[in-house]
């Protein structure tokens, strides 16, 4: 083959352009009819109320952690192996992020670890649903309820993708969606937070806009509160807008990909496919995989011209929340082996399975 494999390529095509040639056409760049017509798309393609886009999935989770009140001296629980962002987001509340491992199946939090870290000061636990892999919500939730603790969802890589019948970002307080390039859909960058809580979502529309809990006009507006400045421009909304003409053919396509890789690396000793439940809907953003001598493995790889993605290096190893390793014995172990396989929605079959055939090579050469 004499094309490289992307593990991810965003694409565009004539409906985005479309779209912001409409805005730009409208003199209206800033957040207007676009922005509102893409969030009530978005409640509605996940059955939320309400829907706020905002600047990022970073944005979404502090906004909901400030919506609840979270603050100094408060403890929000996060599991060690996730994009930094997820801590990054409680400390821009001032409040503590509080480092727990990981299921080993699963690579999302550790309901038993997120118990045992509960203490007085706890106030909320963000789950992260690792690759579009559903972290253990009825456990989360049930230890969430007897301690009174919030459950901000960070569904950065689950858009679209169910646990039990009920899509992820539905079951905390919020869900936290990102948009960044290399999801399912992009608006550049730019995320969205759902919610049902008629309460909370005035409060966070007034977080996003200066304290005014509707679009105001820059000038003779009562501000009710504090706020930021998070809005969600007409030319994303209408990227996104764009984007999701093609979401249904890339939902089918992505797990057709895990399917593929599912099967045919199944009967391999030395590498370890993390499974989804497709049949219950779960969505696979990207194909995460367990491998030992994982620079080795990449290598071979490039030398086919294959690109693939290391995970992130576990939160308590990074410099801002250092910590010993003996907490978090599953992070440690497994974040060095872990990496996603292409899995780019503009791959075709015969992507795939040439890249499990250059999989298969590798061990047949080692």
């Amino acid at each position: 083959m004499n094309k490289k494999i992307n593990w991810w390529q965003p694409q565009f095509g004539q409906e985005e352009q479309k779209l912001i040639l409409q805005v730009l056409n409208d003199n209206y760049p800033n957040e207007g009819y676009y922005s509102s017509l893409f969030e009530q798309k978005i409640a509605k393609l996940v059955g939320a109320k309400y829907a706020i886009a905002v600047t990022s999935g970073t944005a979404a989770m502090f906004m909901s952690l400030k919506a609840l009140g979270i603050a100094d001296g408060d403890e929000v629980i996060v599991p060690d192996m996730t994009f930094i962002a997820t801590a990054n987001a409680v400390d821009m509340c001032s409040a503590t992020p509080v480092l727990v491992d990981i299921d080993p199946n699963t690579l999302t939090i550790d309901p038993k670890a997120f118990k045992k870290a509960i203490t007085s000061k706890t106030k909320a636990v963000i789950p992260v649903h690792v690759t579009g892999r559903a972290a253990d919500m009825k456990t989360i939730l049930t230890v969430a309820e007897e301690y009174e603790i919030y459950v901000i969802e960070d569904a950065a890589e689950a858009f679209m993708s169910k646990y039990k019948g009920k899509h992820l970002g539905r079951f905390g307080k919020t869900g936290c969606f990102s948009f960044s390039p290399n999801k399912i859909i992009t608006t550049g960058q730019g995320g969205i937070i759902v919610t049902d809580d008629d309460e909370l979502h005035v409060r966070l529309r007034e977080l996003k806009d200066q304290g005014r809990p509707v679009r105001g006009t820059g000038g003779d507006d009562i501000h009710h509160s504090r706020g930021y400045n998070f809005k969600f421009t007409n030319l994303q909304a209408a990227l996104g807008l764009g984007q999701l003409t093609y979401l249904d053919e890339r939902m089918k396509r992505l797990v057709k990909t895990h399917e593929i890789y599912a099967d045919r690396l199944s009967e391999l000793d030395g590498i370890e496919v993390l499974l989804f439940d497709t049949g219950e809907e779960e969505l696979p953003l990207w194909t995460d995989v367990l491998i030992e001598n994982r620079e080795k493995f990449i290598d071979h790889l490039k030398s086919l011209a294959i690109d693939c993605r290391k995970f992130w290096h576990p939160i308590h190893t990074q410099k801002p929340y250092k910590l010993s390793n003996n907490n978090f014995p599953n992070s440690t172990h497994l974040a060095s082996k872990a990496l996603w396989l292409p899995s780019a929605y503009t791959l075709v079959e015969d992507d795939i399975n040439y890249v499990c055939d250059g999989i298969k090579s590798y061990f047949n050469d080692s």
